[in-house]
């Protein structure tokens, strides 16, 4: 049976005005940590302060999930910006949260890039780069929250960042380490049962398992549901169960660094 600290985390709070999004409430029961949107794709003041007093009674830790400013895309299409346009973005989404969670005495203790953002983030080392300048320039204790094997990782390693490796429990993975694109009907995995089997493997292997048969070693500190799926709250009530049944600890993201 596995002795080791793994984390749970969740993209929420994506919702704006009164318009929501998943069951946010449900999913903090769940997982240790929670990203939460914070204007660039979506959320807006009031959903940023309603999901971080949530978390926070939850005792769940906060982080920002700062993308692209396409809310009409949810931040799911790419965007030509500079470098310094693109830290200008990652510097104010952040900051918000960081103000947002003071009102609420709760503390932002990570960073997670959403979308096409953090897509682009996992190939293209400039844009791993001004993400991670804009975060260490915020806050160089701040963990960075990162697709395992990607140009993100090195690039926040680089910048002096603690940095954990994440993977996903419902999406699918090619050769390259990249997502399958959402539009091929294998982008996704399907239900809890098989959402598991996924992680599961993936833990035994210690590597990114592509759809084509190949692996790519790395370490993994933490997995992912997206709140935005249908059944999310099942996969991932299911997936903890799970973890737990064959040992796993389901810890913060600080303490699951310590095991990956």
């Amino acid at each position: 049976m596995p002795n080791r600290k793994i984390n749970l985390n969740a993209d929420l709070g994506e919702g704006f005005g009164p318009w929501h999004m998943g069951d946010d409430a449900a999913m903090l029961d769940i997982v240790t940590s929670a990203n939460l949107a914070c204007g660039g794709h979506a959320g807006d003041p009031d959903t940023m302060r309603r999901t971080v007093a949530l978390a926070q009674a939850r005792g769940v830790s906060i982080g920002a999930h700062p993308s692209y400013p396409d809310m009409q895309g949810f931040g799911r299409r790419p965007m030509a910006l500079t470098a310094a346009e693109l830290e200008n973005q990652i510097a104010s989404q952040i900051g918000a949260l960081v103000g947002i969670a003071a009102l609420e005495a709760a503390q932002v203790t990570h960073v997670k890039p959403h979308g096409a953002l953090n897509n682009l983030a996992c190939v293209e080392r400039s844009v791993a780069d001004s993400i991670c300048r804009a975060i260490r320039a915020i806050d160089r204790r701040l963990i960075l929250l990162a697709p395992a094997a990607s140009q993100l990782v090195v690039a926040g390693r680089a910048a002096g960042l603690a940095v954990a490796e994440e993977i996903f429990a419902d999406r699918a993975y090619l050769a390259d380490g990249q997502l399958v694109p959402r539009a091929r009907p294998d982008a996704m995995i399907h239900g809890p049962a098989a959402c598991l089997a996924h992680v599961l493997k993936m833990l035994d292997a210690d590597a990114l398992l592509a759809v084509d048969g190949s692996r790519i070693p790395t370490p993994i500190a933490s997995v992912c549901v997206h709140g935005d799926n249908a059944g999310a709250v099942d996969i991932a009530r299911q997936l903890r169960l799970g973890l737990e049944q064959r040992g796993y600890q389901i810890a913060s993201l600080a303490e699951s660094l310590t095991d990956a």
